[in-house]
C-alpha cells in the first residue's frame, strides 16, 4: 500500500530522509500552500508535516478525508487543532527533545556573555572604542548557579554549568534530595535557590503557577548583583519588576531570549546596558532543525507501517464501546488528579487508581492516564497531555499502578486516586451520580459530597464550636463569597475538615492568615 506525504512547511532534506528512504511513501513538498489551497488538496494525503507556518485548522482536518497522522516539526502544536484531530481519530505527533541540546548550550552562552559583557563590548568596538575598562567581567568558576526548572533542558544546563566548575542548586517540583544528589547538584526550595544563587536560570513551562515567579519579592530575597538568565518562556519572569531591580543595582545584569510579548523589540529594558537580548533563538541551531524534522519524520513512518509512535500529543483511538462506557469519567478523573496535584505537598512517588464496581470490568487505561495527566499539567504544563502522561511519570520516577474491584461500596462505579510521597499519603475518590454529574465522595478518611469544578478551600481543623464562624469571617474579610460547604469529622471533638466551593481564588496572603487561626492545622487553595 502506497502513502501519500504532504510537507507544507520548509523542511530539510536531511530531516525528512526517514520518509524518502521507507518503501511506499509518496512525498510531496509544497511550501506555497494558500489555505483555500491546502484545504483542495488535504483530502489526497494519509499524513501531513509542519512547522510553525502551516495553519490546520478544523475546517484542514475535516477535509482531510484520508489523513492519519499529522507531524508537527517542533515542540509547540498551537498551529494544530488537537480536538478536531482526536474527534476524527488522526493522531497528532510533535518532537519534544529535538531542541534540548540547542536550548541548553544558547542559555550557557548567555550565561558566559552576560559575565563577561561580550555583546557591550564588541558593540564599543564597532563603533571604534577600545574600553577596556568598562567591560571588566566576572568568573563563572566557584559561582552558584541557581536552576529554577530541572526539566530535560535544566538538567542539560546544570550538567554543563558543572562543567565551568560551578557549584549548582536546583528547584523543581519533581526533584527529591535523592534524585538532587544523583544528579550532582544541591537540593532547594525556590526560595533556597533564589537566595543562594550568583546567577540565576529558569527552565520552567509557563503556567498559572510560574508566572511571574521572579517577582518583585523574589528580587528582594536576592543577593546584591545576581545575574539573571530567561532562554525558557517569557512571563516567567516580571520584566517591570526586572527593569526596577537593574536600576536599583540589586540585579548586575539579565541576559534573555524570550519575553512576554513577542516581537519584542520596543521595551524599556532594551535600553538598559545590563541587558543583553536574543530573539528566541534557543532552538534556532542547524542541528536542531533538522533533529524536529527526523524525529517527526520517524514517527509518521512508524506508525503507518506499524501504528506506534515515540511523541504522541493528543488522545489514541480506543475500540468506540469502550469509548461509551468510560468517556463520561475522563473529566472527572482529571480533575481527582488536579485536586490531588494542589493538595500534595512534597514529590509524588507512586500513583495508585483503583476503580470499583462497573469500570472494574473493562479497559480502563486511557482514564489512568487522564489521572496523570491531572496530576502532573500543573506543575509541568500543557504540554502534558492524555498520551505522553505517563512517559513522563515514568521518566520523573513516578510509580503508577492501576487496581480494579468489583465492591463499589455502594454505588455503580467508583475510582479512587492516591498518591504517595516520601512523608503521606493523600486520597481523593469520586463518581458520577446520575442526573447530577461529577461528585467527589471521600478526601483522605473524610466523607464528603463536593462537585469538583472551580475554586475550592480545603482546611484541616479541629472539630471544635466557632472554627467554622471563624473561616468564614475572614473570608468575609478577604472578599470571598462561600458558594457551598462541606464539613467532615472521624469523630467528636477529633479531626475534621472543611470543604469550600468559593467564588475566586484566595491568595497566599488569605491562605497564611487561615492556617493563623485557632483550630485551624491546615489550608490548601484547590483550583479546578
Amino acid at each position: 500500500m502506497a502513502y501519500n506525504i504532504l510537507i507544507s512547511d520548509p523542511l530539510s532534506e536531511d530531516g525528512i530522509y526517514p520518509l524518502r528512504q521507507a518503501e511506499g511513501f509518496n512525498i510531496v513538498v509544497d511550501t506555497d500552500l494558500t489555505p483555500e489551497q491546502l484545504g483542495e488538496r488535504i483530502g489526497e494525503f494519509d499524513a501531513l508535516l509542519v512547522r510553525s507556518q502551516t495553519q490546520v485548522t478544523r475546517e484542514i482536518i475535516e477535509k482531510g478525508t484520508n489523513l492519519k497522522i499529522i507531524g508537527r516539526a517542533g515542540v509547540g502544536v498551537d498551529n494544530i487543532d488537537l480536538t478536531a484531530a482526536t474527534e476524527r481519530g488522526i493522531i497528532v505527533v510533535n518532537a519534544p527533545d529535538g531542541n534540548t541540546n540547542s536550548a541548553a548550550e544558547h542559555t550557557i552562552a548567555m550565561l558566559m556573555s552576560l559575565a563577561r559583557n561580550i555583546p557591550q563590548a564588541f558593540h564599543a568596538l564597532k563603533n571604534q572604542k577600545w574600553d577596556r575598562k568598562s567591560f571588566i567581567g566576572v568568573e563563572v568558576k566557584n559561582k552558584t548557579l541557581g536552576v529554577v526548572g530541572l526539566g530535560r533542558i535544566g538538567a542539560e544546563v546544570a550538567a554543563r554549568a558543572k562543567g565551568q566548575r560551578m557549584n549548582v542548586i536546583a528547584y523543581d517540583p519533581f526533584l527529591t534530595p535523592e534524585k538532587a544528589e544523583k544528579l550532582g547538584v544541591q537540593f532547594g526550595t525556590i526560595e533556597d535557590v533564589i537566595k543562594a544563587a550568583d546567577f540565576i536560570t529558569v527552565h520552567t513551562p509557563l503556567l498559572k503557577e510560574t508566572r511571574h515567579i521572579i517577582n518583585k519579592e523574589a528580587f528582594e530575597k536576592m543577593k546584591d548583583g545576581v545575574q539573571i538568565v530567561n532562554c525558557a518562556r517569557g512571563g516567567i519572569i516580571d520584566e517591570d519588576a526586572l527593569y526596577d531591580a537593574i536600576v536599583s543595582g540589586k540585579v548586575a545584569g539579565a541576559a534573555l531570549d524570550v519575553f512576554e510579548e513577542e516581537p519584542f523589540v520596543d521595551h524599556r529594558l532594551l535600553t538598559l546596558p545590563q541587558v543583553i537580548a536574543t530573539p528566541h533563538l534557543g532552538a534556532s541551531t542547524v542541528e536542531a532543525q533538522e533533529i524536529v524534522a527526523i524525529d517527526v519524520s520517524h514517527d509518521v513512518v512508524s506508525f503507518l507501517k506499524d501504528g506506534v509512535v515515540k511523541n504522541p500529543v493528543n488522545l489514541s483511538s480506543v475500540p468506540k464501546d469502550v469509548l461509551a462506557k468510560i468517556e463520561p469519567y475522563f473529566n472527572l478523573v482529571e480533575k481527582l488528579g488536579s485536586f490531588l496535584s494542589d493538595l500534595t505537598d512534597g514529590v509524588p512517588e507512586e500513583v495508585n487508581i483503583t476503580y470499583s464496581g462497573e469500570l472494574s470490568n473493562i479497559d480502563v487505561r486511557p482514564l489512568s492516564r487522564n489521572a496523570v495527566k491531572g496530576l502532573l499539567k500543573s506543575k509541568l504544563g500543557e504540554s502534558i497531555n492524555d498520551v505522553n502522561a505517563k512517559f513522563h511519570a515514568d521518566r520523573i520516577g513516578i510509580i503508577v499502578n492501576e487496581l480494579k474491584t468489583t465492591k463499589a461500596k455502594g454505588f455503580t462505579s467508583l475510582i479512587t486516586v492516591e498518591v504517595k510521597t516520601a512523608s503521606a499519603t493523600r486520597k481523593v475518590a469520586g463518581t458520577l451520580l446520575n442526573g447530577l454529574g461529577p461528585r467527589i465522595l471521600r478526601v483522605d478518611d473524610f466523607i464528603v459530597d463536593v462537585v469538583p469544578e472551580g475554586h475550592l478551600l480545603f482546611i484541616r481543623h479541629k472539630d471544635q464550636p466557632g472554627a467554622i464562624g471563624r473561616v468564614g469571617t475572614l473570608l468575609a474579610g478577604e472578599g470571598v463569597n462561600i458558594a457551598t460547604m462541606q464539613v467532615g469529622r472521624s469523630e467528636v471533638g477529633g479531626d475534621a475538615i472543611m470543604m469550600l466551593s468559593i467564588d475566586k481564588h484566595v491568595e497566599e496572603s488569605g491562605i497564611e492568615q487561615l492556617k493563623q487561626l485557632e483550630d485551624i492545622s491546615d489550608a490548601t487553595t484547590i483550583d479546578l
